[in-house]
């Protein structure tokens, strides 16, 4: 039988780590003021949980580097 090594970032996201990664969506929303049906709050949502599943779990450094892909430092 052949085992499968899942790496940490194939693993499935819980609810606490979803809850950090929508706090830190719902302030690029108000830091940006995008609609939530905007095309700009899919990218954004898809960049948090990307370096969410790459180890920045710090709803700061989150932040910060999701602005800096938005221009905002």
């Amino acid at each position: 039988m052949i085992s499968r090594y899942i790496k940490p970032r194939d693993e499935a996201l819980t609810s606490d780590d979803l809850a950090v990664c929508q706090k830190v969506l719902d302030a690029v929303k108000a830091e940006f003021k995008f609609a939530d049906d905007e095309e700009e709050v899919s990218r954004s949502a898809a960049i948090i949980i990307e370096l969410y599943r790459q180890g920045v779990h710090d709803e700061e450094q989150l932040k910060v580097l999701v602005f800096a892909t938005r221009g905002k430092i």
